[in-house]
């Protein structure tokens, strides 16, 4: 049978979906794959009646419901469709996910309709084998947003509607906080990067070979006080034996006291080229291979904050333990050439981007940190 991935496209409003969607379509197409799309429920409810501003929670209650509730059917049944496309490989884009829904309302709302429709939090992000939230145009890069794209767009092309745009926009990562392949792909004045890195992130879940990129990344101080909306979470990676070649890695990462637990292999197959591949594995699995761990390396420990500026997605991770005292400020999919708009509560030490003794995997070598 197929290994048939299932990948939701999110993202605020007039982050650039639709096009995205269509870039996948055809590129995947070109390499032999069956794509199939589930289209944005909520958009073909409110086209159908619903009304997703009433003032009537009885309503607003059924209607989300329901939303819910074919969102899931249509992934089922498209799935199902997918299983029997044994001819060629196939992958499952949705536009948006289960988790989307959440962030238009009450956590108290969303629990009682995921209780009646007999599933959890916990069950829905593990529908989905990748999640790829596209900054909404209207943080970092306002001069391209626009309502013209969507007749349905309740954000309107003022100052109100650009603070309610970014307040949706983070209020869907934050849903999605807690799927271990959630990647954020920023703005750039140059659309056509932020669509390449779209078939970049996708491209890496089906497992064919990218090229070698480095983020660019800085030693930090913190100077001030991080976004309200920063997500926080616990990371602990140990590092396992493996091949010459191959980096092997054990990540278990926890936010408010759950966690997830990934498997990840790197694999350079050229000077130019690497594989990764990554897998969430259970927790009984995750302790067994800890008794693989390289005894030449130790455990690396560190707190993640993340958030986005300006329309750039930045992490701070605060190292622990034999590292304690090295913070880390590492950029995604900020392209060369491109200026990083620095946080003025972050103060740049250093620039490490490229040196490798700076890679994870090579900090856990050391026995302690001294500042630079």
């Amino acid at each position: 049978m197929n290994d048939i991935k299932k990948i939701v496209l999110t993202g605020g409003p007039c982050a650039g979906k639709t096009t995205a969607l269509v870039r996948v379509i055809e590129h995947f197409s070109s390499l032999g794959y069956k794509v199939f799309t589930i289209p944005e429920v909520p958009t073909l409810f409110t086209q159908a009646g619903m009304n997703y501003l009433t003032k009537n929670r009885g309503f607003f209650y059924e209607g989300e419901k329901a939303t819910l509730f074919i969102q899931l059917a249509l992934e089922d049944r498209f799935m199902r469709m997918a299983q029997q496309c044994t001819e060629q490989p196939c992958i499952i884009v949705c536009d948006r996910g289960a988790m989307d829904i959440s962030a238009y309302m009450e956590p108290d709302m969303w629990e009682q309709i995921t209780r009646s429709l007999g599933t959890s939090t916990a069950e829905l992000r593990q529908r989905y084998d990748a999640v790829l939230h596209l900054v909404s145009a209207a943080d970092g890069a306002e001069q391209y947003y626009t309502t013209a794209t969507n007749a349905q767009r309740l954000e309107q092309m003022n100052e109100e509607g650009l603070r309610t745009a970014r307040m949706l926009d983070k209020r869907v990562i934050h849903a999605w906080q807690g799927h271990p392949h959630l990647r954020v792909i920023n703005n750039h004045d140059d659309f056509e990067c932020k669509m390449k890195r779209v078939v970049k992130e996708i491209s890496n879940v089906l497992g064919l070979p990218q090229p070698i990129q480095e983020e660019r990344k800085y030693i930090v101080e913190v100077t001030g006080v991080l976004p309200d909306d920063a997500i926080e979470s616990e990371i602990t990676q140990t590092y396992l034996l493996g091949d010459a070649d191959s980096e092997v890695r054990l990540r278990r990462r926890g936010w408010d006291g759950k966690y997830v637990y990934v498997h990840t292999t790197k694999k350079r197959i050229s000077d130019h080229e690497e594989l990764v591949t990554e897998r969430q594995i259970n927790l009984s699995l995750y302790e067994m291979m800890l008794s693989l761990s390289d005894p030449a390396r130790h455990t690396v420990r560190k707190r993640r904050r993340s958030f986005i500026w300006q329309g750039q997605y930045f992490e701070v991770d605060t190292y622990q333990d034999q590292l304690q005292g090295l913070v880390i400020l590492e950029t995604k999919d900020i392209v060369e050439g491109e200026p990083v708009r620095f946080p003025p509560f972050l103060k740049v030490v250093s620039d490490i981007t490229g040196h490798k003794d700076y890679y994870n995997y090579n900090l856990a070598t050391r026995d302690s940190y001294t500042l630079p």
